[in-house]
């Protein structure tokens, strides 16, 4: 499967945030979120295990009980039901690869 960014539209989010859903085939699931300054992803935990890479801008990373910034060019891993969430120190987009694929993004 070829998915190309230009083809997909943006979903938008609400509150500063967007969203790209990119290539997906049930096991994995490639997704692009865009933020704008301030903007937060909230506090939350889900049962898939995520990949997350910092294409452009610093966020405040929130992992469970730690607190971090992340820049672009850095990788986090989380494992299922942990919690986290971003604050979005300037614009910037994170990719986040979810295996299982987000069944809750495709609805």
């Amino acid at each position: 499967m070829i998915v190309k960014n230009v083809e997909v539209n943006l979903e938008d989010l609400g509150k500063g945030l967007s969203r790209k859903i990119l290539a997906s085939d049930g096991k994995l699931m490639s997704v692009e979120v865009y933020f704008v300054k301030g903007a937060i992803g909230e506090l939350h935990s889900h049962p898939h295990e995520q990949i997350g890479y910092v294409v452009k801008g610093s966020f405040e990373l929130t992992f469970g009980d730690e607190k971090t910034i992340i820049n672009a060019g850095d990788t986090y891993y989380v494992p299922p039901d942990i919690i986290h969430g971003v604050v979005a120190l300037e614009d910037g987009v994170l990719l986040d690869i979810f295996t299982p694929q987000r069944e809750d993004f495709l609805r």
